[in-house]
């Protein structure tokens, strides 16, 4: 499995015209996709918390910085992402312990859970707040970047059922950390093809 997440995260291609400002005017329009997350438009948006308190105003200068700090965001999404699969694959085979009986494991269990927990959601808030891209390449039907959404909030709302049920129930515990466990892995490998 390794060694198919290190070919992932060195050929990374942030060089497209995501990040591409040539033939761009200086038109608010051409600076910000038309679609942008609901979380990129709150903080990144035209109207956006950081251009309200002039954290960074909306120019092409501006832009250029945001998308290196969009680029450097997503990289450590990546890294933190596969530090995080790791961390479940610890989970999965302590859990099995555990559910075979051996509950000399419990606390590491617990503990490496919440660092997976933490991890996790480190790795999401970096794509979500990330800045958003200067367009938005529509593609039309299905394309690995649409997967690997579609997947990712498959694996957000299984890690948030994952937490809420480690203490109250243990088979939706183990069924959502299974969901959680399996989905992730899809959003990695598909995110290449």
């Amino acid at each position: 499995m390794i060694l198919l997440l290190i070919p992932t995260f060195l050929y990374c291609q942030f060089d497209d015209p995501i990040f591409n400002f040539e033939n761009k005017e200086n038109d608010k329009n051409e600076l910000l996709p038309n679609k942008m997350l609901l979380t990129q438009r709150i903080f990144w948006g035209e109207k956006g918390v950081f251009r309200k308190i002039n954290i960074s105003k909306l120019n092409k200068k501006n832009r250029q910085k945001e998308l290196v700090v969009r680029k450097k965001m997503l990289k450590a999404h990546q890294f933190i992402g596969y530090l995080t699969f790791l961390g479940m694959l610890t989970q999965g085979y302590l859990g099995g312990k555990l559910y075979s009986g051996d509950y000399s494991l419990y606390d590491l269990h617990k503990n490496i859970g919440k660092a997976v927990t933490i991890s996790y959601f480190t790795g999401a808030g970096l794509s979500l707040f990330s800045p958003p891209p200067l367009v938005r390449n529509k593609k039309k039907g299905f394309s690995s970047i649409k997967a690997h959404k579609i997947l990712g909030g498959i694996h957000f709302s299984a890690m948030i059922a994952t937490n809420i049920y480690s203490d109250k129930n243990k088979s939706v515990h183990k069924a959502s950390a299974y969901t959680a466990f399996v989905s992730y892995a899809l959003a990695i490998v598909v995110f290449k093809f």
